[in-house]
Parts: structure tokens; sequence; C-alpha cells
């Protein structure tokens, strides 16, 4: 069995698409996958599963989602051991600076990094540091200057639906959990 994260976008924001992380943890469970948990309110959850193909695994979390909430969820899966990898080859700046905010952006398929870098254009790099490892893109801005970034205005493009992001202290805490 190998062991993956579903990253599910856009949950349980501004009181919208609300799921209960205990009902979600269920719904994995009732498809079948095992060792389920979940990890604060925003939709990680760590499974294990038979199932190599990531692409059917996107399928049936997403289907798993409109069955049990009536919600159509974008869902990211990445497994630990390519999660562990990536994270391996994050830039030297990224989660060092206590002032400054450190995030990964996660693809949802078919969505590629170059299709990001393109909708959100060019960095400013008097604001902001970006790289990109595999699947997962690394950003960071000081705090005081964030709201300065273009990557900040991330929501705002045309791949907004088709990614999801989350900070450094979230993704090495799903790693550590996973290990």
């Amino acid at each position: 069995m190998k062991k993956y994260i579903a990253l599910l976008r856009g949950i349980n924001i501004g009181g919208r698409n609300k799921i209960a992380m205990p009902l979600l943890r269920a719904a994995f469970e009732k498809k079948g996958f095992s060792n389920v948990t979940t990890y604060i309110n925003s939709g990680n959850v760590l499974f294990s599963s038979n199932i190599q193909d990531k692409d059917e695994l996107i399928d049936i979390c997403e289907a798993l989602i409109v069955e049990e909430f009536d919600l159509a969820i974008p869902v990211a899966v990445i497994s630990v051991e390519e999660a562990a990898e990536q994270l391996s080859h994050a830039p030297e700046w990224w989660n060092q600076e206590k002032e400054t905010i450190h995030y990964v952006i996660f693809l949802i398929p078919p969505m590629t990094v170059e299709e990001v870098f393109a909708s959100v254009g060019e960095i400013k790099p008097e604001y902001e540091q970006i790289a990109y490892y595999g699947d997962m893109i690394f950003w960071s801005a000081p705090r005081t200057t964030f709201n300065k970034t273009r990557w900040s205005k991330i929501a705002s493009s045309s791949v907004n639906n088709h990614v999801t992001i989350r900070n450094a202290n979230t993704v090495n805490k799903l790693l550590s959990m996973a290990q």
C-alpha cells in the first residue's frame, strides 16, 4: 500500500463549501482507503491505497465528495514519497525567515507549472521569491509587503481553480504525520 496526501481546494473558507473533517475521513474510509487521517479544517487528508494511478485517485476523491457532500471540489493528490522528494529540493530561502510567508502551490491536473507561470506572470523580485521542483511551486514573501506581490493575486488569475495552496507549516506537518 502506498501513502498519499489529498489536498482539497477551497473548503471551509468563509462559510462556503463546508465539510466536517470527521465526515470527510469517514467518506474516504467508506471508499476503501485505509489509515485515513485529516489535518486541520482546510481539507488535508492522509490515506493509504493500493491504487497507483494518481488520476484515478483524484477521480475517486472528487466523486466521493460529490456523492457524500454534494460539492464539486477540485483535489490534488500526491504520494508521500513524491512530496518528500520534491520538498527536499525546496530552495534554500524557502521556509527560513520568520517574518516571511512561505507557501507551496500544488497543481490540480491537468494544470502545469508552465501554465501557472504564464497566467500569473513574473514575480516582483523586490517583494517575493519563487521556484519550483516537480509539481510543487515554492513561494515566499515578507509579511510587510505581501500585498504588493504579483503572486498574491493568484486568486484572481485564470489558474485559481486549478491550484491549491498550503503554507509551509501545513506541508511540513502533513509530511511528518505521514512518515
